[in-house]
């Protein structure tokens, strides 16, 4: 699945949202849920904001020095006898994989949740060279029985879905006969995928954080499936995104204390496992040869740029989880593998302005992304960054509101012209009046109007009510 999903344009996806009243429901269900944990986790930490501001520090640094930690990481790998690629595109990725894959005449690869081999769409490419994949994190192995399904939440892929639909999809295309419960499914779930884990040939995991001065790779999950996948097959590769690093165990530390609480509210999620290399002579667990990928695809470009503070994402979803508008419009309205605030700035980042243009305005501006981004991200500002982007540079603009520029541009700058329209405005709009405010206006106004009021002109302009002051005042 590549980094942007589906065909249809960004009106038919927000549209498809606002009709599914289920989806709706159920994502703010899980956004107050989600918003409650954290809140409750974080206060035990104490001063939360000094925490974000030391995550801040640490992401801050680390991309600032991020030559010299990914040559520190890469060379630690090396002498526990691993094996590092640099891929610059998510093709030199996929094609380092597929070789791998080729060498060791596999046939079957198990994958734990990897948000990065999602934007490489590796798993195409390896079906592509005749191999099977199968996804073991549960939502993600939901979503791929169900043909496919894109994901519409970073950290709960299968969000969109109730357990009645989950139900339906196993029982059409696995052959489930039991109830709706869901310790039943997962039941079932668990004994189809104990099968898939023994037969792998090779185990694909992603990367929450490497660890620079130790080359070890940190996967933060709940399910177990990720350690599974390291340990079972005889080949690991981890494919990580080139920013996922931090330099030493200490701000390891500080960096999963942050996730685990923004991401689902939990102290710890229920395993933090790090690995560190093929397993060593006497070791039980752990792969025989061990791979690391780690990609650019396009974050070298954002370096040194305005918005290189999105590339601290740690790919929580705490901006998501109070989100107004992606509680309206839920996360397939995107269109990105990214959805929510963090991916309306880094889709367009990623993948160019000319398909994404329309998702830095899928944002109220309220600024609640920045304020619950554990690592301090200035979401909005970034968001009212692209805009002015993708208006003044790229030209991209909707029409409707270039046409409006153009005119109120026209107006201003001829005082006779700006005198006329403005003495005219409260007649010329009349039509479109309730009150003092315009409801469903014409041409440029309507996009506006339609979910918002407008103030009306009023009738009389401020320049000729102080003329007529001044008069009065005079007369007296």
């Amino acid at each position: 699945m590549p980094l942007r999903v589906g065909e249809k344009d960004f009106q038919t996806r927000v549209n498809n949202g606002l009709d599914d009243a289920f989806m709706r429901g159920t994502v703010r269900s899980a956004q107050e849920q989600l918003r409650t944990r954290k809140q409750a986790s974080s206060e035990e930490l104490g001063d939360w904001e000094a925490w974000r501001t030391l995550g801040e520090e640490i992401r801050t640094h680390t991309l600032e020095h991020l030559d010299y930690y990914l040559e520190q990481l890469s060379d630690k790998v090396a002498e526990r006898g691993g094996h590092v690629y640099f891929a610059k595109t998510a093709e030199e990725g996929n094609a380092y994989v597929r070789d791998v894959a080729r060498q060791k005449e596999a046939k079957k690869i198990v994958k734990s949740k990897s948000m990065v081999t999602e934007e490489m769409s590796l798993n195409d490419a390896l079906e592509d060279d005749g191999l099977e994949i199968v996804e073991t994190d549960l939502g993600e192995y939901i979503l791929q029985v169900d043909d496919h399904d894109p994901p519409s939440h970073i950290v709960a892929p299968s969000l969109h879905k109730n357990r009645s639909q989950i139900k339906d999809v196993f029982a059409d295309k696995k052959g489930y006969g039991d109830s709706d419960d869901a310790n039943d499914i997962t039941r079932f779930v668990r004994g189809e995928l104990r099968e898939e884990f023994l037969d792998a040939d090779i185990g694909i995991t992603g990367c929450n954080f490497a660890v620079a001065e130790s080359g070890s790779i940190s996967l933060v999950t709940n399910e177990g499936n990720a350690d599974l996948v390291t340990a079972l097959p005889k080949t690991q590769i981890s494919v990580m995104s080139m920013e996922r690093i931090v330099p030493t165990w200490e701000e390891l530390d500080v960096m999963v204390s942050l996730l685990c609480r923004s991401a689902v509210g939990q102290k710890l999620t229920s395993y933090i496992t790090a690995l560190t290399g093929p397993k060593g002579e006497g070791e039980i667990d752990g792969p025989e040869d061990f791979h690391l990928v780690i990609v650019d695809n396009g974050r070298s470009d954002i370096l040194g740029t305005q918005f290189q503070s999105a590339l601290h994402c740690i790919r929580c979803a705490a901006c998501v989880n109070v989100c107004p508008v992606y509680r309206h419009v839920g996360g397939h309205a995107y269109g990105s593998i990214y959805n929510g605030p963090i991916g309306a700035v880094l889709t367009p980042l990623l993948d160019g302005y000319e398909d994404n243009k329309e998702l830095p305005y899928a944002s109220s501006l309220c600024a609640a992304c920045t304020e619950a981004c554990p690592v301090k991200i200035p979401l909005h500002e970034h968001l009212i960054a692209h805009r002015q982007i993708i208006t003044e540079k790229e030209k991209l603009g909707p029409m409707p509101e270039k046409w409006a520029m153009k005119m109120f541009g026209t107006g201003v700058s001829a005082p006779k012209l700006y005198r006329l329209a403005s003495k005219q405005a409260h007649r010329v709009m009349r039509p479109w009046t309730k009150g003092s405010s315009i409801s469903n206006g014409p041409g440029p106004l309507k996009a506006w109007t339609r979910f918002r009021d407008l103030p009306a002109p009023a009738g009389e302009r401020f320049r000729d009510w102080f003329a007529k002051r001044r008069r009065s005042s005079s007369d007296e």
